[in-house]
């Protein structure tokens, strides 16, 4: 496998193919990315780092489509009452609502574990 090419100076964070590394977009193998794995446990936990001390829930591990996640962040985002987005795979709610959302993902069917203190 050729050197890949992470971090750039000009441009910064470079995305690569795993398969080839070239840069995503000028990726010449056809063949797709691996995706995250998971071990099938949705874990929930509570964040303030890098927020300016808001807290954050955190949902990291739910498995599917980009549409899929911001399908289940609606929900998720009506039921505490509270904003938040997708980012790199994770749900983020604003504010503390780890019960709340574990207890919905359980009635899901997800298998939920609380994650970090």
């Amino acid at each position: 496998m050729p050197d890949r090419l992470v971090y750039s100076t000009d441009s910064g964070r470079v995305n690569t193919c795993l398969n080839c590394g070239l840069p995503v977009t000028q990726c010449y193998c056809g063949r797709p990315t691996p995706t995250k794995k998971s071990d099938g446990i949705v874990r929930v936990m509570r964040d303030r780092k890098q927020r300016g001390g808001k807290t954050v829930t955190v949902i990291d591990g739910v498995m599917g489509s980009e549409a899929e996640l911001t399908t289940l962040a609606q929900q998720l985002k009506k039921l505490c009452g509270s904003g938040g987005t997708v980012k790199d795979g994770n749900i983020e709610i604003q504010g503390d609502h780890c019960d709340k959302v574990m207890a919905k993902l359980t009635a899901l069917g997800y298998q939920v574990k609380r994650a970090g203190g």
